[in-house]
């Protein structure tokens, strides 16, 4: 007799291990938004911390914000009290983050880039209050 798999043994073998793939991949799927979500969670409590301390240290001043250039230049070197280039405060952050959404660390100051959600934009400053949030239509309150 000879030693071997049977057609039907092989179709079970299959349809079984289809039915794992089909419990399995899903999961990876979240696990690729959760992964960016918990990122650009992280990334958030990180600038609006670093600008609350910069505040702090130069007189409740933002940093320039003329364009995104200035402002991550602001907060990733070392400034005086009056926030220009000197020796007394920062670097607050290593560099700028970019939103994991859109793959952008542009920044959108108050509405320069023609307001809401610009395509393209990786984050919003509200110069007049200070609000730093995520420019993403499903994550819009970050």
């Amino acid at each position: 007799m000879k030693a071997g798999f049977t057609l039907v043994e092989i179709l079970i073998v299959v349809v079984i291990l289809g039915i794992l793939a089909a419990i399995v991949i899903p999961q990876f799927t979240e696990a690729s938004s959760d992964a960016k979500l918990s990122s650009l969670t992280t990334d958030l409590q990180t600038v609006r911390a670093q600008l609350e301390l910069y505040k702090i240290q130069h007189n409740d001043n933002l940093p320039d914000y003329t364009s995104s250039d200035t402002f991550w230049t602001g907060l990733s070197t070392k400034t005086d009290v009056y926030g220009n280039a000197g020796s007394d405060y920062g670097p607050y952050l290593q560099k700028a983050p970019t939103n994991p959404f859109n793959d952008s660390n542009s920044v959108d100051i108050d509405g320069t880039l023609g307001g809401g959600d610009t395509a393209g934009t990786g984050w919003h400053l509200n110069s007049s209050n200070g609000q730093f949030h995520a420019d993403t239509d499903a994550h819009i309150g970050y």
